[in-house]
């Protein structure tokens, strides 16, 4: 058996946070966990759950205002971060505020909503404050194909 190498973490050694309120030239990842409850509205029933939210934020670090961020790398680690339930059941919010539906410059937000028993469900329509899009799970989404004619 060789001798450990320096350059393998130790497992027990404490990961670093992901989340940090300290200016970073790197998107930061907030996360939470809900519980939510609305009555039936026309054409709804009542439904009650969770709803996980992942806000990535995007800092610039020389002046600590909020940069521009491009989606494909925050829809990817919404994805990993809904993974162990049900990426296909997650939403894209958009830059807002997931509670507001307000504009927010340099955060993009992400949503996934589970029913009592931890299931995924659809968005229930008397919680969107926002339009819900749905993540893109990769390969086995609809190719989408412009048809032009010359």
């Amino acid at each position: 058996m060789s001798a450990p190498s320096d350059d393998i973490p130790d497992p027990h050694q404490a990961l670093p946070p992901l989340t940090t309120l300290v200016p970073s030239a790197h998107p930061l990842i907030h996360t939470s966990l809900t519980v939510f409850e609305v009555e039936a509205a026309p054409w709804a029933p009542a439904v009650s759950g969770f709803v996980v939210t992942v806000l990535v934020h995007s800092i610039d670090t020389a002046t600590g205002l909020p940069r521009h961020l491009p989606t494909a790398e925050p829809n990817e680690w919404a994805r990993a971060i809904f993974a162990d339930i049900d990426a296909g059941q997650g939403y894209f919010l958009g830059a807002i505020d997931p509670d507001t539906g307000e504009h927010r410059d340099g955060q993009l937000a992400y949503r996934l909503y589970l029913d009592t028993d931890r299931q995924p469900i659809r968005v229930p329509h008397q919680v969107v404050a926002c339009p819900h899009y749905r993540l893109r799970t990769g390969d086995g989404d609809p190719e989408i194909r412009i048809v032009t004619t010359a």
